[in-house]
């Protein structure tokens, strides 16, 4: 063969070859500064649901970080030294398809890790605890994928209705605790199937989902709702979830009880029902489903005046804070979040209390994101600070030099909220520490 013919051949190979090379240590780079950002970030605990990855299994193929559908918003996997490695743990909300995507079977799901534990309640295979009659679903097991909710939200709809003795007079069939994507599948379930039940929930339709910045992308796979059928979409925003879930709501008719909190869960003495106590009121029935999720009832500031009305512990519009002394608590993602969006808005005076001296718990873009708006003057950071009394017109704060007095006409609580576990245990439900294990 001539030389020029093997040049022919040759230098395309080359080319493709030394392009591929780059490619793979661009990739590399890029993951090795995802890892090291968590680090930095103190954001290496995944909240859920994640990947561990066998490095002596592991060949390397990238069929996991091509299989993770949040790969495109944010890094969650990436490959270091030719293994895959999860980089960016507190973005993993445990889809699992990267288990499914590995070729080697070198991917393991676990809950918790050996430095952090996660409470997960011990479910049968058939959505029940250990207390018969009562049943968890969702978000509360472990499962926090909305597509997942809702499925197990449908199931065990499926295992409750293999009960007896509903239809007695003078209880439920069924109580619902929690709106969230497990809970509206099950109420659906309920409704489809005719049953006697109610669904209570202590804040809005949409549980955990209500609670995202506004805008966020919510990534959900198709998933089947009793009544209305499958939902017809693979990415959508906050808004367009709710959208959806309260057109589904007034189509069916469904009927939620909103801002009721459930405070307890008493076995009444014929052992084969329960009553389910309130803030406003109490109900009998056979069954209980638990779909409440994770958040759990958001924590308190324990306060002089945080009964006022201006006191809330989300934020749903920062349009609503137009104009206004403003002041956001916290200094996680969501209190940051919540300070920089409201900032952004036409006249807004916005100052941020954390008790600590350093945003460790909140993601980069976030911190640096509030680092700008303070040096422009459009946000007052006070770090080591504490709320010490709110009043009608205004806010005492404690710093470490001094106390000090800001007007203020709304506040934003984001501090976090009490998880359940307490709870089941009072109900005397069975809860398994995770430490890294399935």
């Amino acid at each position: 063969m001539s030389p020029f013919l093997i040049a022919l051949y040759f230098v395309p190979v080359v080319g493709i070859l030394l392009w591929y090379m780059h490619t793979r240590r661009q990739r590399e780079e890029a993951s090795i500064r995802a890892a090291e950002e968590a680090i930095a970030a103190s954001l290496i605990e995944p909240p859920s649901l994640h990947p561990v990855i066998d490095p002596n299994k592991c060949i390397g193929c990238r069929s996991c970080v091509a299989a993770c559908p949040e790969q495109y918003a944010h890094a969650v996997l990436g490959m270091i030294r030719g293994k895959a490695r999860l980089i960016g743990p507190s973005n993993c909300i445990g889809h699992g398809a990267c288990q499914s995507a590995c070729p080697v079977d070198a991917i393991q799901l676990v809950f918790g890790t050996e430095r952090r534990g996660i409470d997960i309640p011990m479910v049968n295979p058939d959505f029940q605890t250990n207390i018969p009659g009562i049943f968890i679903a969702g978000e509360l097991g472990g499962m926090g994928l909305i597509r997942n909710a809702v499925e197990q939200g449908r199931q065990a709809m499926e295992s409750i209705q293999k009960l007896d003795g509903f239809g007695k007079q003078g209880q439920h069939d069924l109580v619902i605790i929690g709106a969230g994507p497990a809970g509206i599948a099950a109420s659906l379930g309920a409704l489809n199937e005719k049953l006697d039940f109610v669904t209570l929930e202590q804040d809005s339709l949409g549980g955990t989902v209500a609670h995202f910045p506004r805008g966020k992308l919510v990534m959900t796979r198709p998933a089947i709702l009793p009544i209305v059928g499958k939902m017809n979409f693979t990415e959508t925003s906050k808004e367009k979830l709710l959208e959806y879930w309260q057109g589904v709501e007034a189509k069916t008719g469904l009927s939620i009880r909103y801002n009721e909190r459930v405070v307890g869960i008493n076995r009444e003495p014929d052992g084969l029902s329960f009553e389910v106590v309130t803030t406003l009121s109490s109900y009998r029935t056979r069954a209980v489903l638990l779909t409440i999720g994770r958040r759990g009832t958001p924590r308190q500031l324990g306060v002089p005046g945080e009964e006022l009305s201006k006191v809330v512990y989300r934020l749903d519009d920062p349009a609503q804070y137009r104009g206004q002394h403003v002041l956001v608590v916290g200094g996680g993602d969501s209190a940051l979040e919540a300070a920089h969006s409201i900032a952004e808005e036409p006249g807004t005076t916005v100052t941020l209390s954390y008790r600590s001296p350093a945003f460790t718990r909140a993601k980069q873009k976030n911190r640096h994101k509030v680092a700008e708006l303070e040096v422009a003057g459009r946000m007052q950071v006070l770090m080591s600070s504490n709320v010490l009394e709110i009043r009608q017109d205004a806010v005492a704060i404690e710093t470490e030099s001094k106390p000090v007095i800001l007007p203020n006409q709304g506040i934003i609580v984001c501090a976090g909220g009490i998880l359940p576990t307490g709870f089941l245990k009072e109900i005397g439900i069975n809860v398994e520490t995770k430490y890294g294990t399935a």
